[in-house]
């Protein structure tokens, strides 16, 4: 059986005109691999390719037929106003409570505007990793986190690849991706943008 979740080769990806060099990734089942590079180079651009939101202008990309997807991006939806706890947040998205950190647990019965940035953070990305999802597409996952949030973070990404989940993150965190990804990619500036 193939475990083959995610192919790209020589895949170019951009919005309005093409903005990234020619990537080549694999991604199996329960393997997390991390893009890294400057600023500028196309990583979100990357994920949001993979995740069929921006235009791929060249190459070929694979996606095994049926895969769901996953995919927390850095905008951080307005909450502000909204009556939604953290307990009400994680049922909407179909996630468990059992295993987030006992800082995060003790404060679901607050309301999600009542949180702190990094717990709101920390609660989203939950939800995103707790989603019946065969990839996990994660985009600078450790802003906003703390020392505790980021270790919590890299064990609960263990343990989804464990499940059978592939992960593709991008992270400009160099010690996090080191520790975390099984495979890291750097990716270079395009040399037409």
């Amino acid at each position: 059986m193939n475990d083959l979740l995610i192919s790209a080769e020589q895949l170019v990806a951009g919005w309005q005109g093409p903005a990234t060099a020619p990537l080549d990734l694999a991604l199996p089942r329960g393997k997390i691999l991390g893009l890294t590079g400057p600023n500028g180079v196309g990583k979100s651009t990357i994920l949001s390719a993979l995740a069929g939101r921006a235009k791929c202008y060249a190459g070929v990309l694979t996606l095994r037929p049926g895969l769901r997807l996953a995919f927390q991006t850095q905008d951080i939806p307005p909450l502000s106003g909204l009556p939604l706890s953290g307990r009400e947040l994680l049922a909407l998205t179909g996630a468990r409570e059992q295993g987030l950190p006992p800082w995060l647990q003790e404060r679901l019965k607050l309301r999600v505007d009542q949180l702190s940035g990094g717990q709101r953070h920390y609660l989203a990305l939950w939800a995103i990793l707790q989603a019946p999802a065969d990839v996990v597409l994660l985009d600078e996952p450790t802003n906003n986190l703390d020392a505790a949030g980021t270790e919590h973070l890299a064990l609960a990404l263990r343990q989804r690849a464990a499940e059978g989940a592939g992960i593709i993150l991008v992270s400009h965190d160099e010690a996090f991706v080191s520790g975390v990804c099984d495979q890291v990619q750097t990716m270079r500036v395009a040399p037409h943008v």
